[in-house]
């Protein structure tokens, strides 16, 4: 195509088909550069639409992980106030406001939809099957009725997934790493989250062979925190799990300090909650996760089917170790697990 560019007319006869051919070429050349990357997903001149729907509350832990998506879009051509304009809803851990907020999402004409957690999913899909849906996180679809298999999904949801199961069993192991003597466990669930119901089955399943007992106590509210600490204080559990992700996050500076008031030594899901003082976190990189969701939004934009791209799992995990909160709780973390985290806090 460069050679077009630089064609210059042969002195052996002044050919105007050839003039023709060159001018063509350089035409042709100057549409491509000057062609937005998304302009196979749109046509001429359109503004994509693209709804964002997190099941959580607005809080800067989780900004980084939609900046991420963002910025994938950007990078793939999808630039906002050009040819882009995001709508964000915040569903504040509430499962009953979803729905709502999809719908003012659709009222709003947009061209596909982005979830944060399983519920948001769910809300979506209950109300559309015609727009496209891409998860970013989330747990396994096929057992929420969201696809047919990871493989081929087979409607208008694909995406991303976080592992909710094989994650919480990984967390049970190295708790019992940290604390070898530990022999109860307890599991703190918000039973409108089917994530939590996921994170209690997989948790007893690995329970067994680590001799540990694993008791769940329910909670649905920051409201109910204080109480189902006192639960689990009462049950003598010798430590907790916290494995919800985005609905309380907002909460999580609260949650680590009820855990170090009881001197329970929590696992939590995600390293946002290492950093406000949980103990120990091991989850996935939840801002790899919503950059893979944004090549997702530019492969359908660009005409693919939601229901013949593959579900993916996450691939990359993260281990992040709190020791201000294990000196507070008395506790020396073994030195096998500081060599494998990725992060220590001191």
């Amino acid at each position: 195509m460069a050679e077009d560019r630089r064609y210059v007319q042969p002195a052996c006869g002044g050919s105007g088909m050839s003039i023709m051919r060159s001018a063509l070429a350089a035409a042709i050349s100057v549409g491509l550069l000057s062609q937005p990357i998304a302009a196979a997903a749109q046509q001429t001149g359109k503004v994509v639409r693209i709804g964002l729907l997190d099941y959580g509350a607005s809080d800067p832990a989780t900004a980084p992980r939609w900046a991420a998506l963002r910025e994938q879009l950007r990078e793939l051509g999808y630039v906002e106030g050009q040819n882009t304009v995001f709508l964000s809803r915040k569903g504040d851990g509430q499962v009953s406001r979803l729905r709502g907020l999809v719908a003012e999402l659709i009222e709003a004409k947009v061209d596909i939809l982005v979830t944060a957690g399983s519920e948001a999913a769910i809300a979506a899909r209950q109300v559309t099957s015609s727009i496209p849906i891409v998860t970013a996180t989330g747990s396994d679809p096929v057992e929420a009725g969201l696809a047919t298999s990871l493989a081929r999904p087979g409607g208008n949801v694909t995406g991303v997934i976080s592992l909710i199961g094989p994650l919480t069993s990984k967390r049970l192991e190295l708790l019992k790493q940290m604390l070898p003597r530990a022999s109860r466990v307890a599991i703190l669930r918000d039973p409108e989250n089917r994530s939590s119901a996921l994170s209690v089955r997989a948790a007893e399943a690995a329970a067994k062979p680590l001799g540990v007992a694993v008791q769940s106590v329910d909670f649905r509210s920051p409201s109910d925190l204080d109480a189902a600490f006192l639960t689990v204080k009462r049950a003598r559990a010798d430590a907790v799990i916290f494995g919800e992700n985005t609905a309380f996050i907002a909460d999580r500076q609260r949650i680590a300090k009820l855990a170090i008031t009881h001197r329970l030594p929590m696992m939590v899901a995600a390293k946002e909650y290492a950093e406000a003082g949980g103990l120990i976190s091991y989850g996935t990189d939840y801002p790899d996760l919503f950059r893979r969701a944004a090549t997702y939004v530019d492969k359908i934009l660009k005409g693919a089917k939601p229901a013949n791209l593959p579900i993916e799992q996450p691939t990359k995990f993260e281990l992040v170790i709190n020791l201000k909160t294990a000196k507070a709780l008395g506790l020396t973390i073994p030195t096998s697990l500081l060599k494998r985290a990725d992060e220590i806090i001191q």
